[in-house]
């Protein structure tokens, strides 16, 4: 008896990849595509498939408001397809035994179908799916930072790839992002922006300067443990006296 697959996602290259491995694997049937909420709420009500795969990101109704028309209970067994993993552990906690993030590789495809057809079969032990929450929970957790910033400007909003901000500068409650040849300027804490920015890419080198890594092209010894900071463009900024993370980050020593 092959597993009856329901297929739910707003874009159609998703739909075809997930197709496209499920045409390389035996005993699951597509039953059916959905491209928005709506549709899928009355696929699975109507067609009863034993496995649904569920993007969560759709407009209007998203992955987690076809759960709740649907209802925890009765849902079947669910692969959540996220561009986030952010929303790993939601997606397990709503009766999902795995999710898939996209770009969707084939290995990965081929681990959470197993896992699916175990849990249809009733084959999956508590063990595995204890290491699987635990798997989850820590993607879930770790924290994510975003590839660029909304920055309001005259009304209205510009956005900023992190990548391409050479260093930034405080003034007040307000700070200024330098961007090649370009300012932006917003209100905004240095300290909030900080705590936004990837600790591995950004580096607060004092009170009122947060600076690209990759930017750094030199740092000179300066005077009473202080150094400067040459970034790749020419600019020049002043580093406090070093502390013991900015020192292992930039290979300064201790």
């Amino acid at each position: 008896m092959s597993i009856r697959a329901l297929l739910v996602d707003d874009e159609p290259l998703a739909r075809r990849a997930i197709r496209r491995f499920l045409g390389k694997q035996t005993g699951v049937e597509v039953i059916d595509e959905c491209c928005d909420g709506e549709s899928a709420v009355r696929a699975i009500r109507e067609r009863n498939p034993d496995l649904v795969f569920l993007d969560i990101q759709m407009p209007e109704m998203d992955g987690f408001q076809v759960l709740s028309d649907v209802g925890s209970n009765e849902m079947p067994v669910t692969i959540f397809v996220t561009a986030y993993d952010r929303y790993a552990l939601r997606a397990f906690d709503a009766n999902a035994i795995d999710y898939l993030l996209k770009p969707i590789g084939e290995e990965r495809f081929e681990r959470a179908l197993n896992r699916a057809k175990q849990r249809i079969a009733g084959e999956l032990k508590l063990d595995e799916v204890h290491r699987i929450i635990s798997s989850l929970e820590r993607l879930a957790t770790a924290q994510t930072y975003p590839d660029r910033l909304a920055i309001p400007k005259n009304g209205r909003v510009v956005f900023v790839a992190t990548k391409d901000i050479d260093w930034i500068e405080a003034e007040g409650n307000y700070v200024r992002l330098h961007v090649g040849n370009r300012e932006h300027e917003f209100r905004e804490t240095l300290a909030g922006l900080e705590e936004k920015l990837n600790p591995a890419e950004f580096l607060r080198i004092h009170r009122s300067t947060i600076v690209n890594i990759q930017r750094i092209k030199e740092i000179q010894s300066w005077f009473h443990g202080h150094h400067r900071v040459l970034l790749d463009n020419g600019t020049e900024l002043r580093m406090s006296r070093y502390q013991r993370e900015v020192a292992r980050k930039l290979g300064l020593g201790q």
